[in-house]
């Protein structure tokens, strides 16, 4: 993989670009998607936004979004435009396999793999152009870098701004994590120079929620959460029947792993939902505790040191015994 930077003499020539990302793309996930959608466009790409799967409908608000073509739900669209590029950048992402079905079709298209990302362990021989850099906030603190240090500044316009803004607030926790760096508010400030509302950003993320997502919370937190006392950690398991009562939809159990770290003491915070193919765990952690080896070790996932998530094939029951067992090994880190 060569650096990003050899990238930067080819925006100047118009191509066919996809740009994708993970399956059930979060804040920074879409965000940088549709951030590179429009800066690209106005240098005169022609440009598809492919998601994997669905999304959470609280960023259908986001400048372009209209516009994504979700590959599940639009498969004929979303191959055809995959066939057809020069470039396909991927971006929140460094493993092909967090595309779900569409690893195969990247794999086998022609087109050159440019990534932008902040997670470990990427997979680098699958790249032709890329900058992973486990020190960024976010994949849009990143978008952000790709277009002013590739000489086009000047277009950074609303649109980009609140896209931008939706990631680095989503995964920064609304800036109160340890990898929130100066150069973070730097870029906020920029952003803010743009004419960023950054309140009706909050209120868009934050504040477009439905009642039963609020029940939905004060049962969780009250029937499935279990303190692991000695070991002060915090799992919790939700079941399908729990999805299907109170009509949880993608995206409305996002944060919802974070609930527990607020617990006086607790360093390690889990949450495992049964969904029809598989059972999708998140881990958060406080402290040095490294939840991506732990995800990466346990539960075929992985992310960053305090932020994770991982897999299993098993049955609800199953899994969340294999969590109680392993997270013994760990006394001397959590204890």
């Amino acid at each position: 993989m060569e650096a990003i930077e050899a990238f930067f003499p080819f925006l100047s020539i118009p191509a066919r670009v996809v740009i994708t990302t993970h399956q059930k793309p979060d804040g920074d996930a879409m965000g940088s998607s549709l951030a590179m959608f429009h800066f690209l466009s106005l240098l005169g790409h022609s440009c598809t936004v492919v998601s994997p799967t669905n999304w959470a409908g609280f960023l259908n608000w986001m400048p372009g979004c209209d516009k994504v073509v979700d590959f599940e739900a639009k498969r004929h669209s979303a191959e055809s435009a995959i066939a057809m590029a020069d470039y396909v950048i991927c971006l929140d992402f460094n493993t092909l396999s967090r595309t779900k079905s569409m690893e195969p079709l990247l794999l086998a298209s022609g087109a050159k793999l440019i990534l932008l990302d902040h997670h470990q362990q990427p997979q680098e021989e699958v790249f032709a152009y890329g900058n992973s850099n486990t020190a960024k906030s976010s994949t849009c603190e990143m978008v952000y870098d790709f277009i002013m240090e590739s000489g086009h500044g000047h277009l950074l316009n609303e649109a980009m701004a609140e896209c931008l803004y939706t990631g680095v607030m989503t995964d920064t926790g609304s800036f109160r994590f340890p990898i929130v760096t100066a150069s973070v508010h730097r870029m906020v400030a920029h952003l803010k120079d743009t004419g960023l509302k950054h309140h009706l950003v909050h209120d868009h993320i934050y504040d477009n929620y439905l009642e039963n997502r609020l029940r939905f919370i004060g049962h969780v937190l009250l029937n499935r959460m279990d303190v692991i006392y000695e070991l002060n950690t915090v799992v919790i398991s939700i079941p399908k029947a729990d999805i299907a009562r109170y009509d949880i939809q993608t995206g409305d159990t996002e944060g919802l792993v974070n609930y527990p770290l607020s617990i006086q003491g607790i360093k390690l915070a889990a949450i495992v939902i049964d969904r029809d193919e598989e059972r999708k765990w998140s881990f958060r952690s406080k402290g040095s505790f490294d939840v991506n080896q732990f995800a990466r070790n346990h539960f075929e996932g992985g992310g960053h040191r305090n932020a994770a998530g991982g897999r299993s094939g098993d049955a609800l029951d199953t899994t969340l015994k294999k969590f109680y067992a392993v997270i013994k090994h760990y006394e001397s880190e959590l204890g």
